[in-house]
């Protein structure tokens, strides 16, 4: 089916950078994003592709891992680490397919991991799914909820006033269960809403990374407040009487 009008018009205003020092693929991955409507840039290392995001902001980017010099890691820490770009989607294209892998790319902070080989069908889907769901996270910044403080725009968890050190993966789930209080998620849900694609994750990573922010945010871990698991369903959050949120000014 294709894409109305209007639809192809928001595409043209959405800049994809990636990253790739392999030609062949780099072409192939802009010959579609492109026929798809989007604007790309490519880049073979990672430091010319830093420096020009600095001065002209992509809406996405496309990493691989293994590149020359500053690899896709390295990169992708230093995204999330520079404020104007910090919130860009980032994407991870890469051979490196264990399981290991995908969870340190979704640690470092990607939005999502594609394993080569491929289809290129599949990717465009990927990236017009990973920028959905960045328009779709709503104007909240800050939630708090009993000792709890949750700064949505600077990836900050704060308990009891302290900055409590998380994980991009550990708090883009709090941050997402936090935005839903009292609704139950699968974990196939949680996989699919915050590391992208189940595929090759398994749901023990689910149950992983709740017991890591029970540790963080709860008195007593073993007797969650909070973060509170639903038998035979998933998990949910409970937010106490008289939590607010602040949102932004649009």
């Amino acid at each position: 089916m294709q894409a109305s009008h209007g639809d192809l018009g928001k595409r043209m205003k959405s800049t994809v950078f990636v990253v790739e020092d392999e030609a062949d693929i780099a072409g192939l991955m802009k010959f579609n994003l492109e026929s798809a409507g989007y604007l790309v840039r490519r880049f073979d290392r990672a430091e010319p592709a830093l420096l020009q995001a600095m001065t002209s902001p992509p809406s996405l980017f496309l990493l691989d891992i293994m590149l020359p010099g500053v690899d896709g890691l390295e990169l992708c820490k230093r995204i999330r680490g520079t404020e104007a770009i910090a919130r860009t989607p980032i994407i991870f294209v890469t051979a490196k397919i264990s399981e290991e892998d995908r969870l340190l790319g979704f640690d470092v902070g990607a939005d999502d991991y594609i394993t080569k080989p491929f289809s290129p069908r599949e990717l465009v889907a990927r990236v017009e799914a990973v920028l959905r769901r960045s328009r779709d996270i709503g104007s909240v910044e800050i939630i708090r909820f009993g000792q709890i403080e949750i700064d949505c725009s600077a990836m900050v968890l704060r308990v009891g006033g302290n900055e409590i050190p998380t994980t991009t993966l550990e708090f883009r789930l709090l941050e997402y269960l936090a935005r839903s209080p009292g609704l139950v998620f699968t974990r196939d849900r949680l996989l699919e809403a915050v590391w992208g694609n189940s595929k090759f994750v398994s749901r023990r990573s689910v149950d992983v990374y709740v017991s890591k922010l029970r540790e963080k945010i709860e008195a007593d871990a073993n007797n969650p407040e909070y973060l509170l698991t639903v038998r035979g369903a998933g998990y949910k959050m409970m937010l106490p009487k008289g939590s607010s949120s602040t949102r932004a000014v649009s």
